[in-house]
């Protein structure tokens, strides 16, 4: 439809400039992950490189997106899985179940706290007959607890 997709490629545009301002990688795990004592963080070993590009990483906007059940990527029943969303251009390739995302670097100096997190696909990218951004479901990897 030539009206809708001139419309979509100005939406298409506004969000590449505005929305996909900082710098993302989807990768596939290289293996399980393994504690590492300098950083005190599991940390998943290098994989085959996807995807490093435009993109952003958005938590979940409402209280009902946290919950305490557990799942087979949890090392602990306890934690909690935080709901966030990556958001790609549609020329980047679908991530796939299981991918981890990174984020490289953030275009606003008070967000670098995202720098050095991990978040694995929870399933593969959304895909729609009607797509202005690739999303795709993400749980934060956790960290390990302190030791009591």
């Amino acid at each position: 439809m030539p009206g809708l997709d001139a419309a979509l490629a100005g939406v298409i545009a506004w969000i590449g400039g505005n929305l996909l301002v900082d710098t993302v990688r989807i990768a596939l795990p290289g293996g399980d992950p393994v504690y590492n004592p300098d950083t005190g963080l599991n940390e998943y070993p290098p994989g085959e490189v996807l995807y490093e590009g435009p993109g952003a990483v958005q938590g979940g906007t409402g209280q009902s997106e946290i919950n305490a059940t557990p799942n087979a990527l949890q090392m602990w029943i306890g934690e909690t899985r935080s709901r966030y969303r990556l958001f790609t251009p549609l020329t980047a390739p679908l991530a796939p179940k299981d991918a981890i995302i990174s984020v490289l670097a953030v275009h606003n100096p008070a967000n670098t706290a995202l720098i050095g997190r991990t978040w694995t696909a929870q399933d593969p990218s959304r895909a729609g007959t009607v797509e202005v951004v690739r999303i795709t479901p993400l749980d934060q990897n956790q960290t390990p607890r302190e030791a009591a």
